[in-house]
């Protein structure tokens, strides 16, 4: 269930899996869709993220019924930056970790409070960390 604490604005960030599955109807997804959207929180997706979801076919009319209703972020060459030291400081490496390290990028990017749907919490999570920020301003990860 969506978590009630989600102060008004913040953002809701959608990775690879976070998009499939609103895509898809899956309640749970919707239910945080619904409380963003109740919050007025910005609802966006990483550009790189199509590159995972989209396929050029019929299955795709869902996901792009999805990306009609929120914001997608470029990948600029700073936030391709950050992703990569994102990548340094935690020892990730690999393709599918840098595309989780530009979401993770575009996550800490976005006004707070944030929260982040995934179906990878643990390496996003460790790509999110920010022991310095005070808790409750920290990205939300939450596993769909």
């Amino acid at each position: 269930m969506a978590r009630s604490r989600l102060a008004v604005g913040g953002t809701l960030v959608l990775d690879s899996e976070g998009l499939a599955t609103l895509a898809a109807g899956d309640p749970r997804a919707r239910a945080y869709l619904e409380v963003a959207r109740k919050r007025r929180a910005r609802v966006v997706v990483s550009a790189i993220t199509l590159t995972e979801v989209l396929r050029g076919g019929r299955r795709d009319a869902r996901v792009h019924q999805v990306l009609s209703r929120v914001v997608t972020i470029p990948v600029t060459p700073e936030l391709a930056r950050r992703a990569g030291e994102l990548l340094g400081a935690t020892g990730l490496t690999g393709h599918r970790h840098a595309i989780d390290a530009v979401v993770a990028a575009t996550a800490l990017e976005m006004a707070r409070p944030v929260v982040l749907l995934t179906s990878d919490p643990d390496d996003l999570g460790r790509l999110v960390e920010e022991p310095g920020r005070p808790k409750d301003q920290r990205v939300v990860v939450v596993h769909v």
